[in-house]
This record gives structure tokens, C-alpha cells and sequence, in this order.
């Protein structure tokens, strides 16, 4: 009798991890099927001849229908996904795993870890180093908040990922403006709206990626200019002490701990303040960004495979290798309108030690921004044994690379 094949699913996909998730996949002898509302987005899986269905992925008894389905074709080794507008889909997986009997995190972890008011309550409770924060569900809620914090303040939805809805309010002009448009209809909420009014840590960024019960990478980021955080460049490793490494290292675990993610990925974010570290959010799962391949050239770990062998129950090896500094640079635009030209990217990818240029859009396409993770249409990644090369290397490469938006 054939042995049948051994399918990793996934829901939905993503324009940055998503290709390396189904080539790893593919190089792991599994055959990697995404479901999706609409597949055609996600060009990679034309590229890759990766299988694909349609499918309502918001609705949870839709998939386990086809997972159902797949199951007559294939043996169902392991589940993930990727983000969409919210962290939903990753307590969608873990329940799908639960319900197939397939290695996978604990559901009600996950879920209370999606609700950051809720992370921010059980973190505080277990003597977290926390902002001071407070829950809004109208405006007089959000003002009364801030006026007990103090701007400036940070306000964002209570649910939702990748700095979407989230803002720098620094005075009472830019409070008002924004909660007008995260309540007037102008957000496109998941659930009922719920805001989180958050102290404002100042400090530098950094970025801490976790697989079960250890840290296997810490990086910095800087970001664009307020009142939005968009993400401007990212860098493995951090320039930290040892001691401050330490100090990340363990309230990263105490993250873990207390909000019950000792099994897979996680991805948690600090900025260093006068008090030391303060947690901005826990993900309960891998970073997004260039995040995954900055890793890999930094430490030589390839957390995508190792999250792969996770899922399906094999042996996974953290070990790491630390050697090289690794950069993104990513693409933004500073005005909405048309990308009109992209030119120089061949000349930028023959400089030595460059080793991605990408944009996500092509010309002709609009460009319009709205202050989150999606500005991003492109970035360029660079690595060298020595950090002060690497950011040549990476300030060149974005200097031969010509682009421009025609505004509307």
C-alpha cells in the first residue's frame, strides 16, 4: 500500500514569510497547502506550484471541513498561519490542533494573549514591567484615560497587530482626532471596539524572538516618524550589554510564564526606558517584517524550519551561531500616490554582501498610507561579520536604488 503524503496547512498568507514557510515546507518532504479567502493574492503560491484553496477562514467550522476533506488526500502533519487584520487566526490553529490531535499551543493562552488589555491585566498582576494603561470603549473614556496617564499617550485598539489603529497622541487636538477615527468608522474593527490608552515609553526599540521556554534572538529597531510607527530599519543582533541582555532575557521568560506560551514561537517587543526594559506586546507567534532571515544570517538559525518541525513533532535544534550582523532597510513612501519607477535593483544586489533587494508592488500601483506595517512596499537586507560595515553596505545598496511615487 502507498504511504500517503504528509500536507502542512496553512491559513492565509503573507507577502513576507509566506514563500519561506512553503519552501521550507517542501524542503522538510512535506506538501504545504494554503487556505484562503482569495489565493490569488498571495503570488508566491503560482510561483512555488503550491497547492491552494478557497476558503472561509474567518469561519472556523469551514476549515475544519477541508482539513476534514484534505484528510482523505493526505495525512494532516501540522497547522499554522499568518496574520490578517488581527492575531485571531493563531487561536483558530491552535484549536484546529487540538481538535486533530496535532502538536499545537494551549487555545485559551492564545486567546487571552490576542486581547492586549488582557496581556497587559495578567503581565501587570505577575509584577511585569508594564506602561501604566487604561480601557476606553467611547471618547469621554479615552480623554478621561489620558488625563490620568498624562500625554503624551499611545491609543490603540485593543485587538488588532501590526501598529494598525495605533498612534502617538501628544496633545489633546491629536487625541481627539484619532479616537474620532478609530470610533467614527473610519477602523475597520474586527470586534467591538475597545481601546487601550497606554503610558508612552520612550526609549530604544528591541525585539525578542522565542521558541518554547528559550530566547534564541534579540534585535533592535528604529522606526519612521510620529505620530505612526512604521517601521524604518531592523538589526540582528542588538547592540546590548551583557547585562542587559539578561534583563530582556529574563523578562522575556517571565512573559512566557505567565502568559502560558511554552510551546512554539513567540515574539516579544520592549523599549528601553529609564526603568529598563518595558514590555510593548507579546505576539504568540513568529515575527513578521524580514524578521525570520534576519535571524538566519545573524545566528544562522532558521526559525521558519525549526517552527515547521515543531509543528509536525520532530526534534527542533536552537542552537545558534552568532556571526554576522544582519539589516533591513525597509521601503516607505511619504506621500500617497503612484509608484511610478523602480530602477537601480540590480546594481544594488551586485554590491557585496547585499543579499536581498525586494519591492512588494509594481509600478503603476497605488501607494496609500495609513500609518501601519502595510506603508512598506519594499526593502532591502545586507549582512557582514562587522556591524559598522553592514550599515554601509546597507546605506549604499538603498542609495543605488532609484524609486518614486507620483502623488495624487
Amino acid at each position: 500500500m502507498q504511504r500517503r503524503r504528509k500536507a502542512l496547512i496553512l491559513i492565509e498568507g503573507s507577502r513576507s514569510n509566506g514563500l519561506l514557510y512553503v519552501q521550507a515546507a517542501k524542503q522538510l518532504g512535506l506538501h504545504p497547502i494554503t487556505l484562503a479567502v482569495d489565493p490569488t493574492q498571495y503570488d508566491y503560491l503560482v510561483a512555488e506550484s503550491s497547492e491552494a484553496i478557497k476558503v472561509d477562514t474567518e469561519s472556523f467550522n469551514a476549515l475544519m471541513d477541508e482539513c476534514l476533506r484534505l484528510r482523505s488526500r493526505f495525512d494532516i502533519a501540522g497547522i499554522t498561519g499568518f496574520t490578517g487584520r488581527g492575531e485571531s487566526v493563531y487561536a483558530t490553529v491552535a484549536k484546529l490542533c487540538r481538535h486533530f490531535g496535532l502538536p499545537g499551543p494551549n487555545p485559551a493562552s492564545i486567546e487571552q494573549c490576542c486581547d492586549k488589555f488582557t496581556q497587559r491585566q495578567l503581565l501587570a498582576h505577575a509584577g511585569a514591567p508594564v506602561p501604566a494603561y487604561r480601557l476606553a470603549a467611547n471618547s469621554a473614556e479615552v480623554e478621561i484615560a489620558a488625563a490620568e496617564i498624562g500625554l503624551p499617550v499611545i491609543v490603540k485598539p485593543a485587538v488588532g497587530n501590526g501598529s494598525s489603529g495605533v498612534r502617538l497622541c501628544r496633545d489633546a487636538k491629536e487625541l481627539a482626532e484619532h479616537t474620532t477615527y478609530l470610533l467614527g468608522g473610519g477602523y475597520p474593527w474586527v470586534a467591538s471596539p475597545k481601546i487601550l490608552v497606554e503610558e508612552f515609553a520612550e526609549g530604544p526599540f528591541f525585539e525578542v524572538v522565542t521558541m518554547g521556554n528559550a530566547v534564541v534572538a534579540v534585535g533592535e529597531a528604529d522606526f519612521g516618524p510620529p505620530p505612526h510607527f512604521v517601521p524604518w530599519q531592523s538589526t540582528f543582533p542588538a547592540q546590548l550589554t551583557e547585562e542587559e541582555h539578561e534583563r530582556i532575557t529574563n523578562v522575556s521568560l517571565m512573559c512566557l510564564r505567565h502568559l502560558g506560551l511554552g510551546w512554539g514561537p513567540a515574539n516579544i517587543e520592549f523599549r528601553w526606558t529609564e526603568r529598563g526594559p518595558v514590555i510593548m506586546e507579546v505576539n504568540a507567534r513568529l515575527p513578521g517584517w524580514t524578521t525570520p532571515r534576519l535571524t538566519q544570517l545573524a545566528y544562522g538559525l532558521d526559525i521558519i524550519r525549526e517552527h515547521i518541525k515543531i509543528l509536525i513533532g520532530d526534534e527542533c535544534d536552537l542552537r545558534t551561531k552568532p556571526s554576522r550582523t544582519a539589516i533591513a532597510r525597509f521601503v516607505v513612501p511619504d506621500c500617497d500616490g503612484t509608484l511610478t519607477q523602480i530602477n537601480g535593483v540590480t546594481r544594488a544586489v551586485a554590491v557585496p554582501g547585499v543579499v536581498e533587494v525586494r519591492f512588494y508592488i509594481k509600478p503603476g500601483l497605488p501607494c496609500i498610507r495609513k500609518g501601519d506595517y502595510l506603508d512598506i512596499i519594499g526593502h532591502v537586507i545586507a549582512a557582514s561579520p562587522d556591524r559598522t560595515r553592514a550599515e554601509a553596505i546597507i546605506q549604499r545598496a538603498v542609495n543605488l536604488v532609484d524609486w518614486s511615487i507620483a502623488p495624487f
